[in-house]
Protein backbone atom coordinates (compact mmCIF):
# COMPACT_ATOMS: atom_id res chain seq x y z
CA UNK A 1 0.00 0.00 0.00
CA UNK A 2 1.25 3.61 -1.20
CA UNK A 3 1.08 6.26 1.66
CA UNK A 4 0.07 9.84 0.38
CA UNK A 5 3.15 11.56 -0.51
CA UNK A 6 1.03 15.04 0.35
CA UNK A 7 1.81 13.53 4.22
CA UNK A 8 5.40 14.81 4.23
CA UNK A 9 4.25 18.14 5.00
CA UNK A 10 7.35 18.78 7.17
CA UNK A 11 9.63 19.63 4.22
CA UNK A 12 8.49 22.51 2.11
CA UNK A 13 10.40 21.08 -1.02
CA UNK A 14 6.94 20.76 -3.11
CA UNK A 15 5.80 24.41 -1.81
CA UNK A 16 9.22 26.01 -2.09
CA UNK A 17 9.35 24.75 -5.59
CA UNK A 18 6.45 25.03 -7.08
CA UNK A 19 5.51 24.38 -10.88
CA UNK A 20 3.20 26.44 -12.25
CA UNK A 21 3.23 24.51 -15.89
CA UNK A 22 3.33 20.80 -15.17
CA UNK A 23 5.91 19.17 -17.17
CA UNK A 24 4.30 16.83 -20.14
CA UNK A 25 5.27 13.91 -20.31
CA UNK A 26 6.22 12.41 -24.09
CA UNK A 27 5.20 9.21 -25.35
CA UNK A 28 8.65 7.59 -24.87
CA UNK A 29 8.90 8.99 -21.00
CA UNK A 30 5.04 7.46 -20.41
CA UNK A 31 6.52 4.52 -21.31
CA UNK A 32 9.82 4.61 -19.53
CA UNK A 33 7.76 6.32 -16.33
CA UNK A 34 5.40 3.50 -16.41
CA UNK A 35 7.97 0.27 -16.51
CA UNK A 36 9.90 2.02 -13.80
CA UNK A 37 7.31 2.31 -12.04
CA UNK A 38 6.08 -1.32 -12.25
CA UNK A 39 9.25 -2.61 -11.88
CA UNK A 40 10.51 -0.74 -8.84
CA UNK A 41 7.25 -1.24 -7.04
CA UNK A 42 9.04 -2.72 -4.06
CA UNK A 43 10.33 0.36 -3.29
CA UNK A 44 6.83 1.05 -2.45
CA UNK A 45 6.80 -0.64 0.78
CA UNK A 46 4.07 1.82 2.50
CA UNK A 47 6.54 3.18 4.93
CA UNK A 48 6.85 6.93 5.85
CA UNK A 49 8.40 8.96 3.18
CA UNK A 50 9.18 6.18 1.09
CA UNK A 51 7.03 6.99 -2.20
CA UNK A 52 8.62 10.53 -2.38
CA UNK A 53 11.80 8.65 -1.97
CA UNK A 54 10.88 5.90 -4.47
CA UNK A 55 9.55 8.97 -7.32
CA UNK A 56 12.47 10.98 -6.70
CA UNK A 57 14.65 7.95 -7.44
CA UNK A 58 12.52 7.60 -10.68
CA UNK A 59 12.53 11.08 -11.99
CA UNK A 60 16.46 11.40 -11.21
CA UNK A 61 17.01 8.17 -13.42
CA UNK A 62 14.65 9.63 -15.82
CA UNK A 63 16.44 13.03 -15.80
CA UNK A 64 13.28 14.70 -14.89
CA UNK A 65 13.85 15.60 -11.49
CA UNK A 66 14.20 19.35 -12.31
CA UNK A 67 11.35 19.26 -13.94
CA UNK A 68 8.65 17.42 -11.94
CA UNK A 69 8.38 16.76 -8.45
CA UNK A 70 7.55 13.61 -6.59
CA UNK A 71 3.64 14.59 -5.92
CA UNK A 72 3.57 15.61 -9.35
CA UNK A 73 5.09 11.72 -10.67
CA UNK A 74 2.65 10.20 -7.67
CA UNK A 75 -0.45 12.20 -9.50
CA UNK A 76 0.22 11.21 -13.03
CA UNK A 77 0.22 7.41 -11.76
CA UNK A 78 -2.62 7.70 -9.73
CA UNK A 79 -4.36 9.49 -12.62
CA UNK A 80 -3.19 7.29 -15.57
CA UNK A 81 -4.74 4.24 -12.98
CA UNK A 82 -7.99 6.15 -12.49
CA UNK A 83 -8.01 6.36 -16.45
CA UNK A 84 -7.22 2.65 -16.58
CA UNK A 85 -9.78 1.51 -14.34
CA UNK A 86 -12.63 3.27 -16.12
CA UNK A 87 -12.20 2.37 -19.33
CA UNK A 88 -11.75 -1.51 -18.26
CA UNK A 89 -14.71 -1.28 -16.00
CA UNK A 90 -16.89 1.47 -17.02
CA UNK A 91 -19.08 2.53 -13.90
CA UNK A 92 -22.73 3.10 -15.77
CA UNK A 93 -21.99 -0.82 -17.86
CA UNK A 94 -21.11 0.83 -21.25
CA UNK A 95 -18.74 -0.83 -23.34
CA UNK A 96 -15.52 1.35 -22.79
CA UNK A 97 -13.16 2.16 -25.90
CA UNK A 98 -9.76 1.25 -25.17
CA UNK A 99 -8.55 2.81 -28.69
CA UNK A 100 -9.37 5.74 -27.25
CA UNK A 101 -6.43 6.32 -25.46
CA UNK A 102 -2.95 5.55 -26.34
CA UNK A 103 -1.64 4.40 -22.98
CA UNK A 104 -4.40 1.55 -22.39
CA UNK A 105 -2.63 -1.19 -23.69
CA UNK A 106 0.50 0.24 -21.73
CA UNK A 107 -0.98 0.57 -18.54
CA UNK A 108 -2.95 -2.89 -19.30
CA UNK A 109 0.20 -4.88 -19.39
CA UNK A 110 1.40 -3.24 -16.27
CA UNK A 111 -1.21 -4.23 -14.03
CA UNK A 112 -1.41 -7.60 -15.37
CA UNK A 113 2.50 -7.87 -14.67
CA UNK A 114 3.39 -8.31 -17.88
CA UNK A 115 6.23 -5.25 -17.85
CA UNK A 116 8.10 -6.54 -14.82
CA UNK A 117 11.46 -6.60 -15.07
CA UNK A 118 11.57 -4.50 -18.29
CA UNK A 119 13.59 -1.59 -16.68
CA UNK A 120 16.17 -1.14 -13.86
CA UNK A 121 15.65 -1.68 -10.73
CA UNK A 122 16.71 1.52 -8.85
CA UNK A 123 17.66 2.23 -5.19
CA UNK A 124 15.99 5.24 -3.24
CA UNK A 125 17.97 7.13 -0.72
CA UNK A 126 16.93 9.80 1.97
CA UNK A 127 18.72 12.26 0.20
CA UNK A 128 17.74 15.76 -1.62
CA UNK A 129 20.70 15.74 -4.20
CA UNK A 130 20.16 16.90 -7.90
CA UNK A 131 16.69 18.31 -6.35
CA UNK A 132 16.15 22.03 -6.72
CA UNK A 133 17.15 23.16 -3.23
CA UNK A 134 15.01 24.46 -0.17
CA UNK A 135 14.86 28.92 -0.11
CA UNK A 136 13.01 30.52 2.44
CA UNK A 137 12.69 34.07 2.40
CA UNK A 138 15.10 35.78 5.07
CA UNK A 139 13.57 37.78 7.70
CA UNK A 140 13.96 41.77 8.35
CA UNK A 141 14.03 43.83 11.36
CA UNK A 142 11.73 46.72 11.23
CA UNK A 143 11.90 49.71 13.53
CA UNK A 144 8.96 51.43 14.15
CA UNK A 145 9.33 54.90 15.73
CA UNK A 146 6.54 56.70 16.84
CA UNK A 147 5.71 58.84 19.80
CA UNK A 148 6.08 57.87 22.41
CA UNK A 149 8.37 55.24 21.21
CA UNK A 150 7.94 52.07 20.48
CA UNK A 151 9.47 48.94 20.78
CA UNK A 152 10.73 46.84 17.96
CA UNK A 153 8.71 45.08 16.07
CA UNK A 154 10.08 41.92 14.07
CA UNK A 155 8.02 41.52 10.73
CA UNK A 156 8.01 38.54 8.62
CA UNK A 157 8.60 39.21 4.60
CA UNK A 158 6.61 35.92 3.99
CA UNK A 159 4.12 36.34 6.50
CA UNK A 160 4.64 33.31 8.66
CA UNK A 161 5.09 34.66 11.76
CA UNK A 162 8.04 32.37 13.00
CA UNK A 163 10.90 33.84 15.25
CA UNK A 164 14.48 33.89 15.73
CA UNK A 165 14.52 30.46 16.59
CA UNK A 166 13.31 29.20 13.13
CA UNK A 167 16.54 31.24 11.33
CA UNK A 168 18.97 28.91 13.11
CA UNK A 169 16.78 25.55 12.41
CA UNK A 170 16.89 26.90 8.75
CA UNK A 171 20.23 27.18 9.08
CA UNK A 172 21.30 23.58 10.48
CA UNK A 173 18.53 22.12 7.77
CA UNK A 174 20.61 23.58 4.96
CA UNK A 175 23.96 22.67 6.58
CA UNK A 176 22.48 18.91 6.27
CA UNK A 177 21.30 19.55 3.00
CA UNK A 178 24.58 20.66 1.55
CA UNK A 179 26.19 17.67 3.54
CA UNK A 180 23.45 15.19 2.23
CA UNK A 181 24.30 17.02 -1.27
CA UNK A 182 27.49 15.85 -1.02
CA UNK A 183 27.54 12.64 -0.27
CA UNK A 184 25.10 11.80 -3.12
CA UNK A 185 27.63 14.05 -5.31
CA UNK A 186 29.89 11.39 -3.85
CA UNK A 187 27.49 8.41 -4.62
CA UNK A 188 27.26 10.24 -8.52
CA UNK A 189 30.74 9.90 -8.81
CA UNK A 190 31.17 6.40 -7.56
CA UNK A 191 28.35 5.67 -9.54
CA UNK A 192 29.15 6.42 -12.99
CA UNK A 193 32.84 4.99 -12.20
CA UNK A 194 30.59 1.92 -11.89
CA UNK A 195 28.67 2.27 -14.96
CA UNK A 196 32.27 2.95 -16.92
CA UNK A 197 33.30 -0.09 -15.22
CA UNK A 198 30.49 -1.92 -16.55
CA UNK A 199 30.64 -0.54 -20.12
CA UNK A 200 34.47 -1.15 -20.02
CA UNK A 201 33.68 -4.80 -18.47
CA UNK A 202 31.24 -5.39 -21.24
CA UNK A 203 33.94 -4.15 -24.09
CA UNK A 204 36.16 -6.88 -22.80
CA UNK A 205 33.33 -9.02 -23.16
CA UNK A 206 32.72 -8.36 -26.41
CA UNK A 207 36.11 -8.55 -27.10
CA UNK A 208 36.56 -12.16 -25.54
CA UNK A 209 33.34 -13.66 -27.58
CA UNK A 210 35.56 -12.18 -30.76
CA UNK A 211 38.57 -13.88 -30.36
CA UNK A 212 36.48 -17.12 -29.32
CA UNK A 213 34.51 -17.25 -32.16
CA UNK A 214 38.31 -16.62 -34.14
CA UNK A 215 39.92 -19.44 -31.73
CA UNK A 216 36.75 -21.87 -32.42
CA UNK A 217 37.42 -20.54 -36.80
CA UNK A 218 41.26 -21.51 -36.47
CA UNK A 219 40.51 -24.81 -34.91
CA UNK A 220 37.94 -25.54 -37.59
CA UNK A 221 40.26 -24.43 -39.95
CA UNK A 222 42.95 -26.88 -38.40
CA UNK A 223 40.92 -30.08 -38.38
CA UNK A 224 40.34 -29.48 -42.21
CA UNK A 225 43.95 -28.96 -43.02
CA UNK A 226 44.74 -32.59 -40.35
CA UNK A 227 42.36 -33.69 -42.84
CA UNK A 228 43.79 -32.72 -46.16
CA UNK A 229 46.82 -34.14 -44.41
CA UNK A 230 45.55 -37.38 -43.43
CA UNK A 231 44.34 -37.42 -46.70
CA UNK A 232 47.57 -36.93 -48.43
CA UNK A 233 49.21 -39.62 -46.46
CA UNK A 234 47.09 -42.25 -47.25
CA UNK A 235 47.50 -41.71 -51.72
CA UNK A 236 51.14 -41.29 -50.76
CA UNK A 237 50.97 -45.10 -48.97
CA UNK A 238 49.22 -45.92 -51.84
CA UNK A 239 51.47 -44.65 -54.08
CA UNK A 240 54.02 -46.44 -52.52
CA UNK A 241 52.16 -49.67 -52.81
CA UNK A 242 51.67 -48.86 -56.43
CA UNK A 243 55.40 -48.66 -57.03
CA UNK A 244 56.71 -51.31 -54.84
CA UNK A 245 54.19 -53.58 -56.92
CA UNK A 246 55.56 -51.60 -60.41
CA UNK A 247 58.98 -52.38 -59.10
CA UNK A 248 57.73 -56.15 -58.44
CA UNK A 249 56.85 -56.76 -61.76
CA UNK A 250 59.64 -55.32 -62.84
CA UNK A 251 61.95 -57.44 -61.82
CA UNK A 252 59.69 -60.08 -62.62
CA UNK A 253 59.73 -58.97 -66.14
CA UNK A 254 63.35 -58.65 -65.91
CA UNK A 255 63.95 -62.28 -64.72
CA UNK A 256 61.63 -63.25 -67.54
CA UNK A 257 63.72 -61.25 -70.44
CA UNK A 258 67.08 -62.69 -68.65
CA UNK A 259 65.03 -65.97 -69.13
CA UNK A 260 64.42 -65.60 -72.60
CA UNK A 261 68.00 -63.87 -73.60
CA UNK A 262 69.55 -67.40 -72.58
CA UNK A 263 67.06 -69.20 -74.30
CA UNK A 264 67.91 -67.21 -77.37
CA UNK A 265 71.68 -67.76 -76.57
CA UNK A 266 71.20 -71.51 -76.40
CA UNK A 267 69.18 -71.46 -80.11
CA UNK A 268 71.56 -69.90 -81.51
CA UNK A 269 74.02 -71.94 -80.31
CA UNK A 270 72.02 -75.29 -81.56
CA UNK A 271 71.93 -73.10 -84.54
CA UNK A 272 75.19 -72.44 -85.11
CA UNK A 273 76.03 -75.84 -84.17
CA UNK A 274 74.00 -77.28 -86.77
CA UNK A 275 75.39 -74.97 -89.25
CA UNK A 276 78.74 -76.26 -87.92
CA UNK A 277 77.40 -79.88 -88.37
CA UNK A 278 76.28 -79.15 -92.04
CA UNK A 279 79.44 -77.76 -93.25
CA UNK A 280 81.43 -80.70 -91.94
CA UNK A 281 83.00 -83.68 -94.71
CA UNK A 282 80.09 -84.45 -96.40
CA UNK A 283 77.93 -81.23 -95.85
CA UNK A 284 74.19 -81.13 -96.20
CA UNK A 285 74.38 -83.84 -98.43
CA UNK A 286 74.69 -86.54 -96.42
CA UNK A 287 71.29 -86.76 -94.68
CA UNK A 288 69.75 -86.16 -98.79
CA UNK A 289 72.12 -88.64 -100.15
CA UNK A 290 71.22 -91.17 -96.93
CA UNK A 291 67.81 -90.47 -97.49
CA UNK A 292 67.66 -90.89 -101.09
CA UNK A 293 69.41 -94.18 -100.12
CA UNK A 294 67.22 -94.97 -97.88
CA UNK A 295 64.37 -94.16 -100.26
CA UNK A 296 65.95 -96.11 -103.12
CA UNK A 297 66.52 -99.07 -100.59
CA UNK A 298 63.40 -98.98 -98.89
CA UNK A 299 65.02 -98.05 -95.84
CA UNK A 300 63.23 -96.49 -92.94
CA UNK A 301 62.01 -93.39 -93.63
CA UNK A 302 61.01 -92.71 -89.94
CA UNK A 303 64.55 -90.95 -89.51
CA UNK A 304 63.67 -88.38 -92.50
CA UNK A 305 60.40 -87.19 -90.90
CA UNK A 306 61.64 -86.90 -87.37
CA UNK A 307 64.28 -84.61 -88.44
CA UNK A 308 62.31 -82.43 -90.92
CA UNK A 309 59.67 -82.16 -88.17
CA UNK A 310 63.07 -80.59 -85.89
CA UNK A 311 64.25 -78.51 -88.43
CA UNK A 312 60.39 -76.97 -88.02
CA UNK A 313 60.54 -76.70 -84.78
CA UNK A 314 63.45 -74.86 -84.42
CA UNK A 315 62.17 -72.57 -87.19
CA UNK A 316 58.75 -71.99 -85.15
CA UNK A 317 60.93 -71.26 -81.85
CA UNK A 318 63.63 -68.93 -83.27
CA UNK A 319 60.65 -66.84 -84.93
CA UNK A 320 58.90 -66.84 -81.53
CA UNK A 321 61.66 -65.32 -79.62
CA UNK A 322 62.27 -62.77 -82.64
CA UNK A 323 58.64 -61.51 -81.87
CA UNK A 324 58.29 -61.58 -78.24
Amino acid sequence: MEINDHAYTSTTYDKCNPVDFPYKLSADEVEEFVKLRVSNKYLFSGRKNTSMWAWRAILKHMGLQHKMTHSQASKKWENMKKRYKGLKNPSDGTKGLPGAWPYFHLLDDAMEGRLEGSAPILKAFPAYADFPPIFKPKKRKLSVVTSPPAPEIEVSLNGDGDDDDNETVDDGSREMERALQEMEHGRDVMEGERRMMEREKQVMERERQVVERERQVLQREKAALDREFAAVDRDRASLDRERAIVDRERAVMERERALVEKDRDAVRRDQLALEREGAGPGGLSEPKERTEEVTENGGDEKDSVVKDRTEKFINLFEKLIENF
